[in-house]
């Protein structure tokens, strides 16, 4: 399956690129913990089948410090003891907020409070942005079929001004 277009040799797909990643540096030097923002970006991917982003988010995770297992089970995280409290429910909210369109009602209460119970107003504001952010990357990637495998950690930095 070959990619449809190289958003980022285009000069529109460049500029949307550049945009995406101001916006992902915003969320990167919020408090919000950088490992729950890998693994709330690694499950968004995996429900959204973005190949790119899951080897993009299980490399940037693996170059941090997390550790194999916690990458191996966020498909299954809540079979798994191995995620925090404050990690499960980003995980809860990255999952509501990936399938509004199966969850008639978008993000539930209870989902809600378990992320109120464990960050605060900026961090909530990073992790609903991320969500927003990650979904949109997923559906631009998959559109254009860009494939995973060839991503090395900080591949993208330089993309931010």
């Amino acid at each position: 399956m070959e990619p449809r277009i190289d958003l980022m040799t285009n000069e529109i797909g460049a500029k949307i690129a550049k945009r995406f990643a101001n916006v992902s540096l915003v969320i990167d030097q919020s408090t919000l913990p950088k490992a729950t923002q890998e693994l709330v970006s690694l499950r968004a991917s995996q429900i959204n089948g973005c190949g790119i982003c899951v080897d993009m988010h299980t490399k940037e995770a693996a170059a941090t410090g997390e550790n194999a297992v916690r990458l191996n089970l966020v498909a299954a995280w809540r079979e798994s003891t191995v995620f925090t409290e404050a990690e499960r429910a980003a995980l809860a909210l990255a999952e509501e907020g990936t399938r509004l369109a199966d969850a008639h009602h978008g993000v539930s209460d209870e989902t809600w409070a378990q992320v109120r119970k464990h960050y605060d107003d900026d961090q909530i504001a990073a992790l609903v942005s991320l969500v927003a952010l990650i979904n949109a990357a997923n559906r631009l990637n998959v559109i254009v079929r860009n494939q995973g495998g060839s991503y090395e950690p900080g591949m993208f930095a330089s993309m931010s001004s």
